[in-house]
């Protein structure tokens, strides 16, 4: 894989991980289809790191007073605000413990799927199936901080069906959420804060093979890292206006033209 060939896919992974249209998915396809040499999982998940990044930068404010919130977990004194908070992260705490179990679980099944670009190609369908379905639910009530135990767990494996690749982890997450009678604008918001937790843990799970990773490698790795946080930076807030105008639906229409394509082109 060529200095190149990473800024283009980090460049694609970026601007992919956040619209509700699998980044994986994708960066397995264009990997199959313009004949790059298969860099492996530590390329996907470092990549994710540069995302990462660009939803700490952006949702900055939002994390610090989480976190603010968070050291007056034991004091008397808290606000009301405080207390929401404290919820918030409460539930966030429960997605992913159920997003951990289930994908840890399965977690060799789904990293074999990397290879097979036809069940990628079939599961991007599933994704625009998931996706022009969100559109059609009216906009809840419920705001993040009091969705509940059994609706976090329910987020939570909504996200860990999206580890497949071509299945979209905000896709499946927001559409659970709207599911569930949240806000589209607070659904928006749980699914990228419950990104982080996400991808932090599969780098973490990964820092073995980062280790194996040779230097002129992960050069080309992480400015294909940079590529993804630029582009999915300039992403974040084009698509939670999308979310609230109920427009999701258009990238059905893109993951169903994709997924034809490509199975036409894999079986003939």
């Amino acid at each position: 894989m060529s200095l190149l060939e990473s800024i283009l896919l980090g460049i694609l992974q970026g601007f992919t991980e956040f619209l509700p249209v699998s980044s994986s998915g994708h960066l397995v396809l264009a990997q199959h289809f313009w004949g790059i040499e298969q860099p492996g999982i530590s390329f996907e998940i470092i990549v994710h790191l540069g995302s990462l990044v660009a939803v700490l930068l952006y949702f900055h404010k939002t994390i610090l007073e989480l976190v603010g919130s968070a050291f007056k977990i034991f004091s008397k004194n808290k606000s009301r605000h405080d207390i929401n908070n404290l919820k918030i992260i409460a539930y966030l705490f429960i997605a992913t413990i159920a997003t951990a179990v289930l994908g840890l679980a399965f977690k060799d099944k789904f990293e074999a799927i990397y290879q097979m670009p036809l069940v990628v190609a079939i599961a991007l369908s599933v994704t625009g199936v998931i996706i022009f379905f969100s559109d059609k639910i009216p906009n809840g009530e419920l705001e993040d901080n009091n969705i509940g135990i059994m609706k976090s767990i329910l987020i939570g494996v909504g996200q860990a069906i999206a580890i497949i690749p071509g299945i979209s982890r905000s896709g499946t997450t927001i559409a659970t959420s709207l599911f569930c009678k949240m806000k589209r604008e607070h659904a928006a918001r749980f699914s990228f804060l419950l990104s982080i937790p996400a991808i932090m843990g599969a780098a973490i799970l990964d820092l073995r093979n980062f280790e194996a990773i040779e230097s002129t490698l992960l050069v080309k790795y992480l400015a294909g890292a940079a590529a993804a946080f630029v582009s999915g930076f300039v992403v974040i807030a084009f698509l939670i206006r999308l979310i609230q105008n109920r427009k999701l639906k258009y990238f059905a229409y893109y993951c169903w033209v994709i997924s034809l394509v490509s199975i036409a082109f894999i079986l003939f």
